[in-house]
This record gives C-alpha cells, sequence and structure tokens, in this order.
C-alpha cells in the first residue's frame, strides 16, 4: 500500500517538474516564432527555426534526463551507430503505449534531427502544444475523405499539395518525421476485431506512409524502423511515470527508400499493391523481432 502511495507521489512529482520544462520551453518559443514570422526574409527564418528547434531539443533533453537518472529502466537498444543529425528521416514505430512517444525521443535525441509529427489541422489549437507545434513548423495536414472528394472532384490531391506546400521549408534544413502505421496503439481487442495476421502488431496503414513520404518528395531517402519492445508488457503513461516500466528493448534499423515510391502517383492501383507488399515485409519482420525479445524474457 505505501509502496503504491509513494510511487504515486513519485509520479506526481515527476508530472509537475515535466510541466514546468514544457511551460519554460513554450514561454522562449512563442516571443522567438513571432519574431521568426514579423521579418519576411528566408535567411532570418532559417536562423530563427535553428533557435527554435535548439529550444525544443533543450525540452527534449530535460525529459531524457529524467527518465534517465529517475527511472530504473535496462535498456537494450541497437542500431544506433550509423545515424546522422544532418540527413532527412521517415520514423516509424510500433505503438502500444503514449510511453511509445517518449522512449523514441529518449532514444534519438543527439542522433537525428528534431523528430516532427505530422498534426491534423485542428491539433494547431491544443493549448501550449498547439502554438508550439507551430512554431517549431509542425506540418498540419487535411486529408480529404472519398465522400468529401466524389462532391468536389478538384479536392483530388488537394491534401498532397497543401501538405508538400508545409513540407518545402525542410529542404533548406534536416528533419525526421515520426509516424504509427498502425494508426492507433495496439490492445487485444483491436487485434482481434482487425484478424490482424500478426501476433503482436495491428495491419499498418500503408496509406499514411506513403501520403507522408509523397508529401516530402525527393529529399527524404531513408527510413528508421523502429521496433519498441516492453518485455514484461506494455505499460500506460500513468505506469511508467510510478516507475513500473523496468525494461525496454530497441531495435533500430535504417531502410532505403526505393526511388520510384519517392515520386510514385499514391492513387495508382500497382503503386498501392508494390507499397503495402514493401510495408507489410517490414511489418512482418517487425512482428517475428518481437516475439523472439518477447519470448526470451518469458
Amino acid at each position: 500500500m505505501f509502496k503504491r502511495f509513494f510511487a504515486g507521489v513519485f509520479a506526481c512529482l515527476i508530472c509537475a517538474v515535466l510541466f514546468i520544462n514544457t511551460i519554460f520551453c513554450a514561454a522562449q518559443l512563442f516571443p522567438l516564432a513571432i519574431i521568426k514570422f514579423i521579418i519576411p526574409f528566408k535567411w532570418w527564418h532559417k536562423i530563427m527555426t535553428i533557435i527554435l528547434i535548439r529550444v525544443a531539443n533543450n525540452w527534449v533533453f530535460v525529459n531524457s534526463m529524467f527518465i534517465h537518472y529517475c527511472f530504473p529502466i535496462k535498456w537494450n537498444v541497437s542500431g544506433l551507430e550509423k545515424l546522422k543529425k544532418d540527413d532527412w528521416y521517415l520514423v516509424i514505430s510500433n505503438h502500444q503505449s503514449w510511453v511509445d512517444i517518449i522512449i523514441a525521443q529518449k532514444i534519438l535525441y543527439g542522433r537525428i534531427p528534431y523528430m516532427k509529427f505530422f498534426l491534423k489541422k485542428e491539433l494547431i489549437w491544443v493549448p501550449i502544444m498547439g502554438p508550439a507545434w507551430w512554431a517549431l513548423d509542425f506540418p498540419f495536414m487535411k486529408r480529404y475523405t472519398k465522400e468529401e472528394i466524389e462532391k468536389n472532384p478538384k479536392l483530388k490531391g488537394k491534401d498532397i499539395e497543401i501538405t508538400r506546400k508545409a513540407c518545402e521549408k525542410f529542404k533548406t534544413s534536416p528533419v525526421a518525421i515520426m509516424t504509427f502505421p498502425e494508426g492507433t496503439r495496439f490492445t487485444k481487442e483491436k487485434h482481434d476485431r482487425q484478424k490482424s495476421p500478426y501476433r503482436y502488431l495491428l495491419k499498418p496503414k500503408a496509406g499514411g506512409v506513403s501520403f507522408t513520404i509523397s508529401s516530402m518528395g525527393d529529399h527524404l531517402h531513408k527510413l528508421l524502423n523502429l521496433t519498441i519492445v516492453y518485455p514484461e508488457g506494455p505499460k500506460s503513461l500513468w505506469d511508467f511515470l510510478c516507475r513500473r516500466v523496468r525494461a525496454v528493448d530497441v531495435f533500430v534499423e535504417t531502410i532505403d527508400i526505393p526511388e520510384n515510391f519517392i515520386s510514385a502517383d499514391i492513387e495508382d492501383p500497382k503503386f498501392k499493391k508494390t507499397f503495402t507488399e514493401w510495408l507489410n515485409e517490414i511489418w512482418s519482420k517487425k512482428d517475428r523481432l518481437i516475439a523472439k525479445y518477447t519470448e526470451i524474457k518469458k
């Protein structure tokens, strides 16, 4: 009982520290972002972007230090050797918990460019984080449904065009874009409902990954395939903050993105088939890797 109580107190203290770190970071980002956008010169925008990213990296650094020194986690990490901070990456991962994002940021901090995410347009209104994402040039995307396109055919390809424009600024500064191909966190219920062919994964959504590659254009050539394994089973964010995560295995694989994928028409049936098979093969290997290290720990 006392152990759970003190774990809860510790978690609350960590939440307070991380919240203060977030507020401190945001307080620096907002005025810098305003200064960036009121002076309409590309060279100025480039300088300010570097400064803004440095502030955001400091936020990740502080969070990572707390995890390193305050959490009794046994880390088993491989595949970081050839990563570069001056390259462009698409980062994909299996998704079991909100902890996955924290783990990915800690593992990849200082090894690749600051990670960004494609966000739904509506998320710009999220308090504190929405304006921070905007200041950091996170690409906000608008996806049109089949029904919307059928009603207005002019919308076809508009979502990619808008996102490509948002990604234009990434051509001058290296960036890493992270996405979870499963689209949601893994649960047994979702797995059974999907009738997923994998043991530890949901079916990957090829459309989201191909959309990202197409939107980024010809300056994105590397795929970072992260496989995150929790030997004791996935934990919630609260469990993580209560220091109940004892071990984490992370395997990083660098894959060259086929050149014909970069300029392909994502609506072309042949491309869809080829791309889906390529991603499914990556997912099959990932599933076998998770099975191997989950069974080793049992």
